[in-house]
């Protein structure tokens, strides 16, 4: 293994990881503050999370799970695990109610409260992403490892299924502090999980992974992005856009994701 193969395996990670920043450039295109574009794209966020937590995250820790432990133990495990993810967000999202002020110099200059809640809808978004990118950095790095050609092609998969959850960073914080830097700052820093995950991977975690600690982490992750679209995402949408609105926009997060996931595989 040389080092111009983990360079090229890293770099490969980074451009994928940072692709999250593409979609936190719809604030910077984003002329006027459209309450009707915010349902859409806060309901798109929340169908791509959905999507992604059902057919890709959850089914792979199904399937990894259940090869490690059998059918039954293995379905049980990762339903545990889901549900244990929902309510680590759970308690999260309790912190961030209890002392919405000590998060971040945004919270701190917002004393409007629909503010306050599109910055935390944000922040969950992107606290949730980073930590789905963060395995997803492993996976994509030691790929390209293995075998380069492939590792491009996932690297490109990667990062075009990123772009719709960078939107579903920066617009509510967008929206909520019309600052287009704040925006593309979180979204941005939501996507260096992805190479994080390659250099934590690469150096400590490689000899201790494997199929169900995988299992167990990707069902959480499942678990924490479903709760943030329905507890955080949808209705916040729905307050700014009537329920069609909003059902649009989901749908079309779904069909994005569903193209990209066809693309990766």
């Amino acid at each position: 293994m040389s080092w111009q193969n983990i360079l090229f395996a890293f770099s490969l990670t980074l451009f994928a990881g940072l692709s999250t920043s593409i979609g936190s450039l719809f604030a910077f295109f984003t002329k006027t503050m459209n309450e009707k574009f915010l349902a859409v794209s806060l309901g798109f966020s929340a169908g791509v999370m959905i999507y992604i937590s059902f057919v890709e995250i959850l089914a792979g820790a199904q399937e990894s799970l259940k090869t490690v432990y059998g059918g039954q133990q293995g379905e049980l495990i990762a339903m545990l695990s889901f549900f244990g993810g929902m309510a680590l967000i759970f308690l999260i999202n309790k912190f961030i109610s209890i002392q919405p002020r000590k998060w971040s110099k945004i919270a701190q200059s917002e004393t409007n409260k629909d503010n306050q809640q599109l910055i935390r809808t944000g922040m969950l978004s992107a606290l949730a992403i980073a930590i789905h990118n963060f395995p997803e950095g492993i996976a994509t790095f030691i790929t390209a490892l293995d075998d380069p050609t492939l590792g491009v092609s996932m690297a490109i998969a990667i990062a075009i299924h990123n772009i719709p959850e960078g939107i579903a960073v920066s617009v509510p914080i967008y929206y909520a502090t019309k600052s287009k830097r704040q925006a593309f700052l979180y979204s941005f820093l939501s996507g260096l999980a992805e190479p994080l995950g390659a250099i934590i991977g690469f150096v400590f975690l490689i000899p201790f992974l494997n199929q169900s600690v995988l299992g167990v982490i990707y069902a959480m992750i499942a678990g924490i992005m479903v709760y943030i679209s329905l507890d955080e995402l949808i209705p916040t949408a729905t307050k700014y856009g009537g329920s069609q609105t909003v059902t649009q926009g989901m749908i079309g997060g779904m069909v994005v994701m569903g193209v990209s996931l066809m693309l990766l595989s």
